[in-house]
């Protein structure tokens, strides 16, 4: 079987699908009175918790109706709809169907569904809180008839079936359980990160067979940063330089919050999840999400000591970057936001001095972030006002690979360098389409 699964591993990880279309002639479930209002509010706090938007709605699409294509290497996907309309939604779906599938990856008909959707994670989801979000999908969302699409992902790598071993090999089914000795906080913690956040989903590695190395703390594997989509999702361990361990319980707050702090701001998936879910998280919930992060021990990072700012070299190479390419592209495209020191404008305008991000062994977020620029984080419904703007029209493979090598190695932050050919390839692949 383990041949089997490695087989499998590259199908795996290219489909984002949720939960499937209802057949046509599904009947909605019986209504026995009137929606418990209080209900349908929790479950709509839960699907931002889940970040269930930001999947599910198409940009300038309906709420929830699907819609939005997917790049994967073997084709295009479709995300599905999971409005409550009964023909092309969730609208057939009883309580106990919408469990199987949120938790155990298995259609209304019977279907398994890729474990790139995260059930492996929203197995922890606990039974009043899967009640809830049936409640909200059920009553708190407009249905919507849109058809689902079929994905462009060509046979035999579209097939289903064989999901069910990789279920039976990696899927870990029951809802979290307090760990003792632990308190309120560290546990509700644990639980939303495990399980609605599914944050391990982006940070965790996965194997040869697409499976999270991790589901919890046990595994040392677990938050240590994993590269997906481009994009090299961080750490989020207490190690010192590429994770969190220089974060006060503040930062860290401030920063599922606002998406941005003196240390790093968000950009690529990550920009999603705060304007969709964590911002919208109480002040009770990102306290506990922060409490257990802290608690991570420090695991993986670059092995180097410990950093500390120290400008002196970079401030005489900017004093000259006629000497330097690096430095020359950096003094015409990047130093009025993020300054001779490094320090940015914090938490506007990034710090590039000591940014977890930037310290990274995996220089993947950089080079994207550089040729594409990110989304604009919004706020309480304001737009940043200074969003990172996109190179990739402006600046060569080997420019960008120059000034993110100064980057690197400026202030003390003595990342590796990158090269020209590490650009070619993300510019290709970030690209196409566009």
């Amino acid at each position: 079987m383990k041949k089997m699964l490695k087989g499998l591993g590259a199908a795996l990880c290219v489909a984002l699908p949720f939960i499937a279309q209802a057949p046509a002639d599904a009947a909605a479930p019986s209504a026995t009175g009137a929606a418990d209002q209080t209900l349908v509010q929790r479950g709509a706090y839960l699907a931002q918790l889940g970040d269930c938007a930001a999947c599910h709605t198409a940009p300038k699409g309906k709420p929830f109706a699907g819609g939005l294509p997917m790049n994967t290497p073997m084709g295009r996907i479709y995300v599905t709809n999971i409005t409550p309309d009964a023909r092309t939604g969730i609208g057939g779906y009883t309580q106990a169907d919408f469990a199987r599938a949120l938790r155990e990856g298995v259609a209304k008909d019977g279907h398994n569904l890729y474990p790139a959707m995260p059930y492996p994670s929203y197995a922890k989801v606990d039974d009043d809180d899967v009640k809830a979000l049936y409640a909200f999908f059920m009553h708190g969302v407009a249905p919507v008839q849109q058809a689902n699409r079929e994905s462009d992902i060509k046979w035999p790598l579209n097939m289903r079936w064989p999901l069910m071993f990789w279920n039976m090999a990696f899927l870990e089914k029951g809802a979290y359980r307090d760990k003792p000795g632990k308190d309120v906080a560290w546990n509700r913690g644990a639980y939303l990160v495990q399980g609605l956040g599914h944050c391990g989903s982006c940070h965790t590695p996965r194997g040869v067979a697409f499976q999270e190395s991790a589901l919890d703390e046990s595994g040392s594997a677990f938050l240590s940063g994993a590269l997906l989509d481009g994009w090299f999702a961080s750490n989020l361990t207490g190690e010192h330089n590429t994770g969190l361990g220089r974060w006060s319980d503040e930062d860290l707050r401030t920063f599922l919050k606002t998406g941005a702090n003196r240390h790093a701001s968000a950009f690529g998936a990550m920009t999603s999840v705060i304007n969709n879910s964590t911002q919208a998280m109480s002040d009770q919930d990102v306290a506990a999400v922060s409490t257990y992060l802290k608690s991570l021990p420090p695991v993986g990072g670059t092995g180097a000591a410990a950093y500390t700012y120290d400008p002196q070299a970079t401030k005489v190479s900017l004093d000259r970057p006629a000497n330097d390419a690096g430095a020359r592209v950096y003094t015409a495209y990047c130093m009025h936001c993020h300054g001779v020191d490094g320090h940015g404008f914090a938490p506007m305008l990034a710090p590039l001095a000591g940014n977890p991000n930037v310290l990274a062994k995996n220089a993947s977020s950089l080079i994207n972030v550089t040729l594409n620029g990110t989304g604009d984080l919004v706020i309480d419904g304001v737009p940043s006002p200074f969003p990172m703007p996109g190179f990739a029209a402006v600046l060569d493979d080997q420019q960008i690979a120059d000034v993110l090598s100064f980057v690197r190695a400026g202030w003390n932050n003595g990342a590796p360098a990158v090269g020209a050919a590490e650009v070619a390839k993300l510019r290709q692949s970030t690209q196409a389409g566009r």
